[in-house]
């Protein structure tokens, strides 16, 4: 029972810091001030600095926006707007339309990027996004925070999220690629695995699994260790909470994004407050520009939320308890998830060196497990020197992945029925 209230005592104690929390900020804004002779002085700084970092900490940080007005298209600014194409209780499918001049001579590939459901909102992919929009039609899941889904909507789990992705398929239509970054590798396969059996005419032509624990019993991580060892009873037990009533999801039970981010922030705590150290330091020292990049990460990196509980028990079960998809033992519902049946969607796995949450051949397992898929159609590119996020974020990910994936898109594209006899490593 105490757990189950977790989330309405941590809603109190936030509530309870309201009133500090403005102080601090009112106290950073006088201390501001032009006109304030003390605005300029060490001692100033540092009790601004000081109130800032406080109402960082201790703030509720809000949904961010994806915030896209333009992308560069062959050296060429080309704007960029949003529009909604598909739309359920849990999820709305995102488009990303651009305004060009004039139509590019050929069609460009359609892209979906499934972001993960894992706590943070698919706008941490905003890198991704942007490093595909140039010479891709973009499509992206925003998956929705259950404490803002009443209950009427009913429940959502693992299930129900294959069948979102199978009616995505079927909506953006053929010759679609698909890229599912971390979390949402498993349940694209499943997808694909399942509409390839019932030779569904909209299989994407391709899947680009990116970091995704497809066999979590190679290289597994600490992560995947805890998972194997307490077991979905005691995940109910210690994660599932209520969502208090001053949300239209009220009396829902959900995993609590602020759980989540909890476990995130203690996998590498020290990298975090280090990170923080250093920010005050940019603000007693006036260093705006480093001050700002911190807090263009931290407005993403705090920004959390909440899963249901279903999904989250299901997948823990599924995943990494019983490793049923590798395994063979994974059903839809009534039906068995045979991955044998896919022979015609084409496999990228991408993973990174350094990945502490999906280790080093857990997505490559993807390749082993499609027998029947032509050797041709399988690429693997492992990144040196890049973590979980760099995978699919970061300096590397611009100059080296988003290039190789795009290559492997119109090789797709170009000859979608190819038979070969070779694993092609990209790059």
């Amino acid at each position: 029972m105490t757990m189950l209230l977790a989330y309405s005592m941590y809603e109190g104690a936030r509530a309870l810091m309201a009133p500090a929390r403005v102080a601090a900020d009112l106290t950073r804004y006088g201390l501001q001030l032009p006109g304030n002779p003390l605005a300029y002085g060490p001692y100033a700084r540092a009790v601004s600095a000081g109130c800032e970092m406080f109402e960082r900490v201790t703030r509720q940080y809000g949904k961010p926006a994806f915030g896209f007005t333009e992308t560069v298209v062959d050296g060429a600014p080309v704007p960029v707007t949003e529009r909604v194409v598909w739309e359920r209780p849990f999820c709305r499918l995102i488009a990303f339309d651009r305004a060009f001049p004039t139509p590019p001579a050929e069609a460009q590939p359609k892209l979906l990027i499934v972001a993960p459901m894992s706590g943070h909102y698919a706008t941490l992919l905003r890198g991704t996004v942007e490093a595909m929009l140039p010479n891709h039609r973009v499509f992206v899941t925003d998956w929705t925070d259950a404490r803002m889904v009443p209950l009427f909507a009913g429940q959502f789990d693992l299930d129900d999220y294959i069948d979102y992705l199978q009616e995505m398929f079927a909506v953006l239509g053929p010759d679609l690629h698909v890229m599912a970054v971390c979390q949402p590798a498993v349940p694209v396969f499943a997808a694909v695995a399942l509409m390839e059996a019932a030779d569904e005419p909209a299989v994407p032509t391709s899947m680009t699994l990116m970091g995704g624990p497809i066999d979590t019993r190679r290289s597994p991580t600490a992560v995947n260790c805890l998972a194997q060892e307490r077991g979905q009873a005691w995940f109910e037990q210690n994660t599932i909470s209520l969502v208090p009533p001053i949300y239209p999801g009220a009396w829902r039970r959900v995993y609590p994004g602020f759980l989540q981010l909890s476990g995130f922030m203690a996998m590498n705590l020290d990298r975090h407050v280090t990170a923080h150290s250093d920010m005050f330091d940019h603000l007693v020292k006036g260093d705006g520009d480093s001050a700002e990049k911190h807090r263009e990460f931290y407005d993403e990196y705090l920004a959390v939320m909440d899963l249901t509980a279903e999904y989250y028990l299901q997948t823990v079960q599924t995943v990494f308890v019983d490793h049923a998809l590798p395994t063979g033992r994974m059903r839809h519902r009534d039906t068995l998830v045979d991955l044998g049946a896919i022979r015609r969607c084409a496999i990228l796995a991408v993973e990174g060196e350094n990945d502490d949450i999906s280790g080093v051949g857990q997505t490559k397992a993807a390749l082993d497990l499609t027998p029947n898929l032509p050797d041709a159609r399988k690429a693997y590119h492992l990144q040196a020197g890049v973590g979980h996020y760099g995978v699919f974020n970061g300096s590397r990910y611009r100059a080296v992945i988003a290039p190789r994936i795009a290559a492997f898109i119109r090789a797709m594209q170009a000859v979608p029925g190819t038979r070969g006899s070779h694993l092609r490593q990209v790059g």
